[in-house]
């Protein structure tokens, strides 16, 4: 394990949970990565503070399409909102403000590239929010290329994005955005928010994917100041970006997939870059004070009784300042051994079960809403139903809440449910857009 000292980036630490043990002829293994990062507070502090050199930039973009102004609220709520987001900005830290429509326009500072955050500078940003007004339509890729310029534009160490729309992206094709996230991708972080209820679930999602950050549903627009200052502190809060996760296997393994499986489930199996032979990195995005847990499950060649070997090497890799090589952050080892001890081979490790059920948890919500939606009653039922035994099971609260919302649970345990004859649109959206959202395994 490679550590290196609080004034350079935070502490990373791997913590491997499996059993290793498996059957003649087994070849599937899985473990549970746990990365914990400590000290990034104080990192954070270094970055963001006076004198830090603005390695920090964040830019905000509003969606002021016409949708905005119906209801008013919506508009009077994102101009708070990103009101309080510019007032939790630490001197030091680099910002703009995007005005989205069918079209891009910078608001603040307006020169094209970024202010930096002090009295004087938020004064005049908040000023400036006076001008936002609603009116046009909506192209969010061309808010997030005009955001990758933007933080583009100065040397920064962590470059993130806060983005609010209230509608569908209607005026560029599906394909406009994917190239737009394509080309952002690994060059900022992005948080997403929906306020309201006429946007579609699966675009915001899907921005917060593809760019490593959150998603989540603001029903009400009155809740956005609270929601934007609680994401800016967070980002605040980052200590080291573009750490990505490092899978080494020997000869003859292969890779079944890596997941991120708390706080979200995330397949991160195809976003694979290679890394020298036999090596590949995962992309993590950045890093604060946290903990997020990891599923990786690789196949083996087959071996005798009584072998052991090295199935995997997890390294947590960040780039180098200087531009040298990446550095090793921490690493731990995933390892096989094939016994005859019925026991032991036939055991399941306890976080391996937990987040193969949450990840199942994911998939059947989203396939029933799916199917709710297509009018399949009895799918919906059958897969919703499958949810509810899940929550229930894992203790996952929050879930089991928001389920409760759009079915009748009969017998949680079970997983009997009926379907409500009418559902609230924002409470089916949250159960969507919060689907991935996990409970941690007790230890």
């Amino acid at each position: 394990m490679a550590n290196f000292s609080k004034s350079t980036v935070p502490q990373f630490s791997v913590d491997v949970y499996q059993n290793e043990f498996l059957p003649e002829g087994g070849r599937d293994v899985s473990a549970i990565v746990t990365v914990t990062s400590t000290g990034g507070g104080t990192s954070g502090q270094r970055l963001h503070g006076p004198g830090g050199g603005g390695t920090a930039g964040v830019v905000i973009m509003v969606d002021c399409s016409g949708s905005m102004d119906y209801p008013s609220t919506k508009m009077r709520g994102a101009r708070e909102a990103t009101a309080a987001a510019v007032d939790t900005l630490r001197d030091g830290t680099s910002f703009a403000v995007v005005a989205g429509t069918h079209v891009a326009k910078e608001v603040y500072p307006g020169n094209g590239g970024l202010a930096v955050a002090d009295a004087r500078t938020r004064a005049e940003a908040k000023e400036s929010l006076r001008r936002l007004s609603a009116g046009g339509g909506t192209a969010i890729g061309t808010w997030l290329r005009l955001a990758d310029r933007l933080l583009a534009s100065a040397d920064l160490t962590i470059r993130h994005g806060i983005l609010l729309t209230d509608g569908r992206n209607e005026h560029e094709s599906p394909e406009e955005l994917r190239a737009a996230l394509d080309a952002c991708a690994g060059r900022f972080t992005c948080d997403a928010r929906g306020v309201g209820t006429d946007w579609e679930v699966k675009e915001v999602t899907g921005i917060a994917s593809a760019l490593l950050g959150t998603a989540d549903i603001v029903a009400d627009p009155s809740a956005l100041a609270a929601d934007f200052t609680a994401m800016m502190e967070h980002a605040m809060d980052k200590g080291v970006a573009d750490v990505a996760l490092r899978l080494w296997t020997p000869v003859g393994v292969e890779i079944s997939f890596v997941k991120q499986v708390a706080p979200t489930v995330e397949d991160l199996t195809g976003r694979r870059t290679e890394a020298g032979p036999r090596a590949g990195d995962y992309p993590t995005g950045s890093w604060g004070d946290e903990s997020r847990d990891y599923h990786v499950s690789v196949r083996v060649p087959q071996a005798a009784i009584g072998q052991e070997m090295l199935a995997a090497r997890v390294s947590l890799i960040a780039p180098d300042p200087a531009g040298g090589d990446p550095r090793p952050l921490s690493q731990g080892l995933v390892r096989a051994v094939w016994t005859d001890d019925l026991a032991m081979s036939t055991s399941i490790n306890p976080q391996v079960a937990h987040y193969t059920g949450q990840a199942e948890l994911a998939d059947v919500i989203q396939q029933g809403l799916d199917a709710r939606k297509s009018g399949d009653h009895d799918g919906a039922t059958a897969k919703l139903g499958r949810a509810v035994q899940l929550a229930a099971a894992s203790g996952n609260a929050d879930t089991a809440k928001l389920l409760s919302k759009v079915v009748d649970v009969v017998d949680a345990a079970t997983g009997t449910v009926r379907l409500k004859a009418k559902v609230a649109e924002a409470d089916e959206m949250t159960l969507e857009t919060r689907s991935t959202k996990t409970v941690r395994v007790k230890r």
